[in-house]
């Protein structure tokens, strides 16, 4: 791998210690991915923003005390995230337009749902782990962090065509793989 990966357990040890610049390095690797688990959960811009600031504010607070599992930290940021949505949705239906939100809070709190997810998640993080270091480049730029083919070409340092051709055999695979985990 190259020195520039982000290496997530380097940067939360770091940020455990205070480094507000390894929190910086987290935050700007994952706020994308956050924002958009946000959005698909509360389905307003406002509040999808509201819950990542959130999230990260409670991931400030509680990285000390983190010890991370695998190599990524998105799957334990998804975690707080839903339960930050949780919260501002039910901080919502308290205050009013209950109609609504009656009737999406079920499907947030659904246990086998999150189990399922969770199962997923661990599924795709192993595959993507056993990716090949260009490979896990190209899926964490492109997928994780939005870039776009070019963009991700000119960092890694290799062609347009490579990161495409490349990305669209890791998407296969990485549905191929939450297929599975999904199908009983």
């Amino acid at each position: 791998m190259t020195d520039d990966v982000i290496d997530d357990r380097a940067l939360v040890a770091r940020a455990a210690g205070g480094s507000e610049d390894a929190f910086r390095s987290l935050y700007r690797a994952y706020v994308r991915p956050v924002y958009w688990i946000a959005f698909g959960l509360v389905h307003d811009e406002s509040d999808a923003e509201d819950v990542v600031q959130e999230t990260f504010v409670v991931a400030w607070r509680k990285i000390p005390k983190l010890r991370l599992e695998g190599a990524s930290l998105l799957p334990w940021l998804a975690t707080v995230c839903r339960l930050q949505a949780q919260n501002r949705l039910r901080s919502k239906r308290r205050h009013g337009n209950t109609a609504e939100l009656d009737e999406r809070i079920p499907a947030l709190v659904d246990v086998e749902n999150q189990v399922v997810e969770a199962e997923t998640v661990a599924a795709i993080l192993a595959a993507v782990d056993g990716l090949g270091d260009l490979d896990r480049e190209i899926f964490r730029l492109c997928a994780a962090e939005g870039y776009g083919y070019q963009a991700a070409a000119e960092t890694l340092g290799v062609s347009h065509g490579t990161v495409r051709n490349r990305l669209s055999r890791i998407r296969s695979r990485m549905r191929a793989t939450a297929m599975e985990t999904e199908t009983p």
